[in-house]
């Protein structure tokens, strides 16, 4: 992910609006159904899949390790009851690079119309752009926090799904090739939307016909010690109710010091084209330090982006809150 201008993506979304919105209104009576019981979150369990994503190396498209965990995503969810679909592609990095890439979708309660998608990147970053040795720069890093985080917790809610089904059904999504925009220790002129193949991809050639979800929920960076979470300025744009509805329940269930009532950067992620090309709103639970150069923290993009930084407490405030989210919908 990246940090864009506001003025780029107020013009994504005036774009995204004039291409079509549902719409909708029935005067069909609301059924109300029984309360669901939100599931306890286990925060050794995220951690624990955090680790084994870090174990395979860096998952860099085009890599053994990239593959192997590709695997051990999809099985992970078929184990826990969804039904898998592992979309391979062909896309084109910056340079030029064919990148072979998987997008690896979980459906949960497979035949409902009414959907949210919780998605996240599982890939890792191949340059190391802030490092300090730029020796190192041009190798690739663990992304145990921007990476393996958000597909950490968002396994460990599948491990919920089947046993504990929500009213609106899931889809679990972890997209490929998030990282592999251009690096910013290298001076090459800019290009567009370098960042976020796999979703991309996936937004032109979604794996449903005319998929659609009521909202989606983006995790990026989800594992950190003393991670907070503000308000990302496109999430705002797009589906400011969903981040008010976050941030409360957040706050209700203990969550209040970590999801943080102002507003946070502008950031180019996943979201900004599940937007554009499916016109589904999301929210983007993102890290976010005001006082940082980079927006992210001083390991971002580097090779301290390692175990040592991933803290238990982080992905329970941010796994509880989303499944807080998701029980409480009707």
């Amino acid at each position: 992910m990246s940090r864009i201008p506001s003025i780029v993506a107020i013009i994504l979304l005036f774009i995204a609006q004039a291409c079509g919105q549902k719409t909708g209104g029935s005067n069909t009576p609301l059924i109300v159904k029984d309360k669901l019981t939100t599931p306890e979150f286990n925060a050794d369990s995220a951690y624990s899949y955090v680790e084994t994503q870090v174990n395979f190396g860096p998952r860099v498209p085009n890599s053994p390790a990239h593959l192997a965990c590709a695997d051990y995503l999809a099985a992970k969810l078929s184990s826990f009851g969804a039904e898998v679909i592992v979309q391979e592609a062909e896309v084109r990095a910056f340079d030029g690079t064919r990148l072979n890439i998987r997008n690896i979708i979980g459906q949960f309660q497979p035949g409902k119309n009414d959907r949210i998608m919780l998605y996240a990147h599982w890939d890792s970053r191949p340059f190391a752009d802030y490092d300090s040795n730029p020796a190192k720069r041009d190798t690739p890093i663990d992304g145990a926090n921007d990476g393996a985080s958000g597909v950490a917790v968002l396994l460990e809610i599948a491990r919920h799904l089947s046993e504990n089904p929500t009213y609106p059904a899931i889809d679990i999504i972890f997209f490929d090739a998030e990282d592999y925009g251009q690096p910013d220790h290298k001076s090459l002129p800019f290009q567009p939307d370098t960042w976020c193949l796999g979703s991309q991809y996936w937004g032109k050639h979604p794996h449903k016909s005319n998929y659609y979800a009521r909202y989606g929920i983006l995790l990026d960076m989800v594992g950190a010690k003393d991670a907070l979470f503000f308000q990302e300025q496109f999430s705002l744009q797009i589906a400011p109710k969903l981040v008010d509805q976050i941030w409360r329940i957040a706050g209700e269930i203990g969550y209040g010091s970590k999801f943080i009532f102002e507003e946070g950067g502008m950031i180019t992620d996943d979201h900004v084209y599940v937007y554009r090309h499916r016109q589904i709103p999301s929210v983007n639970i993102i890290q976010y330090d005001p006082s940082s150069n980079t927006s992210f923290g001083s390991y971002w993009h580097t090779h301290k982006d390692t175990m040592e930084n991933i803290d238990r407490a982080t992905l329970k405030a941010v796994g509880q809150t989303v499944l807080e989210t998701i029980y409480r919908e009707q």
